[in-house]
């Protein structure tokens, strides 16, 4: 099953008008989800690790399994890169486990876990570039701003340019109230983001088959 970090399209806190340190800032999010056609919980929460260190995660929950991904990146100079990475579903009778680390002294990332050989690297690193967690956060970042949505993704054992197009306007209702969203779509993965949210509103992923709704956030 195909890791939930291409599902999740998630967070950036970075407005046009504040510095990248002033916009991060802890939060909790709770979703109505489907998982694997199921109904479900997702969960998205941003951690300071201290300094200038985050830990971004997400977790799915439904009776037939679960899913969670986390990220620790840092910022430098209002560049956020990726530090290590997990990845594990629990599925049935079947637990898989992913470990990813990011080497910025050694510029390459390598893979762990239950990978398969041609996926454990090392790849070279470049400047800006991301995994698939950290890339959701500087989705909702740059709709913001108004910058292009493409990015250099650096995940499950292989690098590769993805893109994102705005798709106009939708309304959403989030915890009762209406809410203007701006509708991104990629490849597989479409996701709405809506100014004074710190996460996508909505994420939809079709071949997976998982659909977040965003319910409250603190």
């Amino acid at each position: 099953m195909k890791t939930i970090s291409n599902t999740l399209l998630a967070v950036g806190l970075l407005s046009a008008s504040l510095s990248a340190h002033a916009a991060l800032k802890p939060f909790n999010a709770t979703y109505q989800a489907t998982y694997m056609g199921m109904d479900a919980v997702g969960k998205m929460t941003l951690v300071s690790q201290g300094g200038s260190q985050w830990k971004y995660s997400m977790s799915i929950a439904a009776k037939v399994g679960s899913a969670k991904q986390s990220t620790t990146f840092e910022d430098v100079g209002g560049t956020w890169r990726p530090l290590n990475g997990q990845d594990s579903t629990n599925v049935l009778f079947r637990s898989d486990l992913r470990n990813a680390n990011y080497d910025w002294g050694k510029r390459e990332a390598t893979w762990s876990g239950k990978v398969k050989p041609d996926r454990r690297g090392p790849i070279a690193l470049q400047s800006g570039d991301v995994d698939a967690m950290l890339m959701n956060l500087a989705i909702v970042r740059d709709v913001e701003a108004g910058k292009p949505l493409r990015y250099r993704l650096v995940d499950n054992g292989k690098a590769k340019m993805v893109s994102f197009t705005v798709a106009g306007k939708e309304t959403l209702t989030i915890a009762g109230k209406q809410v203007q969203a701006t509708k991104v779509n990629g490849d597989d993965l479409v996701l709405w983001v809506a100014s004074g949210y710190p996460v996508p509103v909505r994420i939809h992923k079709n071949q997976d088959n998982i659909d977040l709704k965003l319910q409250s956030i603190d």
